[in-house]
């Protein structure tokens, strides 16, 4: 059985396309942390300041998992707001510019894993 994404909040989107329709339009809207459950019961994080973001998938609950990295990137973020109000800051090579972080996610939901190229 091909391995289905839905948002934690119920939504199903149809593809990956409309995924990162979603994504984008939480993005624009302020909406700065968004996770993903797929149907083997892995998650997937996009957690952005709108420049960069960090894209996380794990397993399992278990799991510490993975995230993409930028290991050339030098300097800090601010702006990464969570759903619970919290403000973080992240070393940039913690993180990727954002039409990257759609990159991989696009990949992750189409594929199931990240793209070949993905540090």
């Amino acid at each position: 059985m091909a391995e289905s994404w839905i948002f934690r909040d119920g939504t199903a989107p149809a593809s990956p396309a409309a995924a990162l329709a979603v994504l984008r339009e939480r993005i624009d809207a302020g909406q700065l942390e968004t996770w993903l459950t797929s149907s083997h019961g892995r998650s997937l994080a996009l957690i952005t300041n709108a420049k960069r973001a960090m894209v996380m998938l794990l397993d399992d609950e278990a799991d510490p998992g993975k995230h993409a990295v930028t290991p050339e990137a030098a300097g800090r973020s601010k702006g990464f707001t969570l759903a619970n109000g919290q403000h973080d800051e992240y070393l940039d090579e913690d993180t990727v510019p954002l039409p990257e972080a759609l990159r991989i996610v696009d990949h992750i939901l189409t594929a199931g894993v990240p793209p070949g190229d993905t540090a």
